[in-house]
C-alpha cells in the first residue's frame, strides 16, 4: 500500500494521488470530497458533513454531501421507480447483475482503507480487511441465488378443507440500510446483498462521522446497477427522517447503539415499516478449567477484546474465567498488552489506534475511573503517542480490570474502548447465571477443550451466537444467520435468513370443489 495523501476530484468523485507528507513518509492528512449517488447519478451539496480525524485535532479528513429533505425524497422516489423492473428478475439474473456490480471492487481497496483509517481511527489493516469482507459478504449472499425463489406446497390434508395451498416468497420494495461507524463497510455486506438479491431496491445511508470510504464503495457498485437499484444518501440525521418514515419505504434495517435502535423503532411505527435491529452487545467470554491458554488461543482472546480500541458490537466484554487459571489468563493478556503500540492509524507499527470520539473517550476513563475508585486492581498498559500532532487525538491506554464489584459499570455497561474486565468463577453455573446476567444477548464464546463442555454450556448462553475458543468479528461465519436477543436486537442477517428477512411471502390456495361436494354428502 502506498502512503499516500488522497484527495477527490468534486467533480467526478474519483480518487487523485497527491503525494505523500509528514513523518516518515506516512500521510497525515486526507481531503477527500464525495457526493450523493441518486438514481443512478451523482449529486453535490452546497451543505457538506465536515470528517474529522479522531487521531489528530484540528485535521479534516474530507467533506461529503449533507442532503436536503428534498435530496431524501429523491432517493426514495427513485429506488422506488427502479423497485418494478428489478424485482420483476429473477433471482438468477439479479444476481448475475450484482457480480458483474462488484467485478474490481478491490482495485481501489488501498485507498478505501486509508480514507477509513483517518475517518474512523483504526489501524490501516483493520480499514483494509473492513472493505474486503463486504466482498466477501456480497458474493457469498450471491451463492444462495437457487434459494432465493424458492417456495413449497401444502397438499390436500384428509379430513380438512381440500386444498392445495401454493407458498411463494416475494421481495417488499424500496428498503433503507443504516450501518455505524466503527465497521461501516463490512457491516453493509452483511444486509445489501441479501436485500437487493431478495429483489428490493436500497438505499444506504453511511454514518456521519465516517461516510467517506462508504459512500465510495456503494457508489463503485451502484454505477453498475440499473440506476436507482442502489442509492446512497449521507448527511445530517435531522433530513432523513423519510427513510424511516415514509409510507414508500418497506424496512429499516439499523446497526447501532441500543438507544438508536429504540429511536429507529419508534420513528418506524409511525409508518408501520418494519425493522431489522443489529444493536450493542456485552458479550461474554467464558473460561472453563480446562481451557488452552497457549499462545494461539491467547492471541485470538486478545483480538477479541482489543481489536478497533475495543469499538466492535461483538467484541468480548467481559472474560469469565475459572479461578484456577485466572491468573494464567491475565498473565497472557498482559504480556500481550505491553507490547501494544497506540498511535496514528496509518503509521506503521501502531498496533492500537485512537477512540472514533471524544466523548466515548470521556466515557471510558470515566468507567476506569469509578473502578479505581471502588478498589478494583486496574492495570494500564501502553504509552500515549508523543507526535505534537496527536497531542490532544482521542488515544486511552488500555486497561485490565481484575476480579472487579459485578455492580461497576465496567461489567455491566457496554465499554466501546479498551477495558476488560477479568472475573473468576467457581463453577460452571455460576460462570453461565452470570454471563446471562445482562440486558445484551448478541455473542458470547466458550473455551475448554471439551467438545462435549463448549455445547452444553454455549447452548445456555442467551445470545444470537457463540464461538468455540474463538471469538470476534473477524472470525464470523460469514455464512450463518446472525443478530442478538434481548436489547441487542431481533432479526438476522447474512445466510438465507438474511434474504428471507427482506421477503414477504404470498400464499395462493386452489379448493378442489369436487372433493368439497364430496364431503358435503
Amino acid at each position: 500500500m502506498e502512503n499516500a495523501v488522497v484527495s477527490t476530484d468534486a467533480a467526478s468523485g474519483t480518487a487523485a494521488d497527491t503525494g505523500t507528507q509528514a513523518t516518515g513518509g506516512v500521510q497525515t492528512s486526507t481531503r477527500v470530497r464525495t457526493g450523493l449517488y441518486i438514481g443512478g447519478e451523482e449529486r453535490f451539496t452546497d451543505e457538506v458533513l465536515t470528517v474529522a480525524d479522531p487521531g489528530k485535532p484540528g485535521v479534516t479528513v474530507g467533506e461529503a454531501a449533507s442532503a436536503s429533505e428534498a435530496d431524501v425524497a429523491d432517493a426514495i422516489a427513485a429506488a422506488r421507480a427502479a423497485y418494478p423492473a428489478w424485482s420483476a428478475l429473477s433471482a438468477q439474473e439479479r444476481a448475475a447483475k450484482m457480480a458483474d456490480a462488484i467485478a474490481g471492487i478491490a482495485d481501489d481497496r488501498d485507498t478505501d482503507a486509508a480514507i477509513l483509517s483517518q475517518e474512523n481511527g483504526k489501524i490501516r489493516m483493520e480499514a483494509w480487511v473492513d472493505a474486503l469482507v463486504f466482498e466477501i459478504r456480497w458474493n457469498l449472499a450471491l451463492m444462495l441465488a437457487d434459494e432465493v425463489d424458492g417456495g413449497k406446497t401444502l397438499p390436500v390434508v384428509p379430513g380438512q378443507i381440500p386444498v392445495t395451498t401454493e407458498v411463494a416468497y416475494q421481495s417488499i420494495g424500496p428498503v433503507t440500510i443504516i450501518v455505524p461507524f466503527n465497521w461501516p463497510i463490512a457491516i453493509l455486506g452483511a444486509s445489501l446483498p441479501h436485500a437487493l438479491l431478495a429483489g428490493n431496491t436500497a438505499i444506504v445511508k453511511p454514518p456521519p462521522s465516517t461516510p467517506l470510504a462508504t459512500t465510495r464503495v456503494v457508489q463503485r457498485v451502484a454505477e453498475k446497477l440499473p440506476p436507482g437499484v442502489l442509492n446512497v444518501v449521507t448527511g445530517t440525521d435531522a433530513n432523513m427522517s423519510a427513510l424511516i418514515q415514509s409510507p414508500d419505504i418497506a424496512k429499516v434495517c439499523f446497526t447501532g447503539s441500543v438507544n438508536g435502535g429504540k429511536r429507529i423503532m419508534e420513528m418506524a411505527s409511525k409508518a408501520l415499516t418494519r425493522v431489522t435491529l443489529e444493536l450493542g452487545g456485552n458479550d461474554a467470554a467464558v473460561f472453563l478449567e480446562d481451557a488452552i491458554l497457549d499462545d494461539a488461543h491467547l492471541d485470538r482472546l486478545y483480538a477479541a477484546i482489543f481489536d478497533t480500541t475495543g469499538q466492535i458490537c461483538m467484541n468480548a466484554k467481559r472474560v469469565y474465567v475459572h479461578r484456577s487459571r485466572m491468573d494464567e489468563l491475565v498473565a497472557g493478556l498482559s504480556k500481550r498488552l505491553e507490547q501494544a503500540v497506540l498511535g496514528y492509524g496509518l503509521d506503521e507499527g501502531t498496533t492500537m489506534g485512537p477512540l472514533h470520539q471524544s466523548a466515548q473517550k470521556a466515557f471510558v476513563e470515566d468507567i476506569i475511573q469509578e473502578a479505581k475508585d471502588a478498589g478494583a486492581d486496574v492495570r494500564e498498559f501502553g504509552t500515549l503517542p508523543s507526535d505534537p500532532e496527536l497531542q490532544g487525538g482521542n488515544f486511552l491506554r488500555p486497561a485490565l480490570v481484575i476480579d472487579p464489584d459485578p455492580s461497576l459499570r465496567v461489567v455491566t455497561q457496554e465499554q466501546f474502548g479498551p477495558v476488560i474486565p477479568i472475573i473468576p468463577f467457581d463453577s460452571e453455573e455460576e460462570a453461565i447465571a452470570a454471563a446471562n446476567d445482562t440486558w445484551s444477548g448478541l455473542c458470547g464464546s466458550v473455551w475448554t477443550a471439551d467438545r462435549d463442555s463448549a455445547n452444553r454450556v454455549g447452548a445456555q448462553l442467551v445470545c444470537g451466537y457463540v464461538w468455540v475458543n474463538d471469538h470476534g468479528a473477524t472470525r464470523l461465519d460469514l455464512r450463518a444467520p446472525f443478530g442478538g436477543m434481548k436489547q441487542s436486537g431481533f432479526g438476522r442477517e447474512q445466510g438465507i435468513e438474511g434474504v428471507r428477512a427482506f421477503q414477504d411471502t404470498r400464499s395462493i390456495a386452489h379448493l378442489d370443489a369436487d372433493a368439497l361436494a364430496a364431503m358435503a354428502h
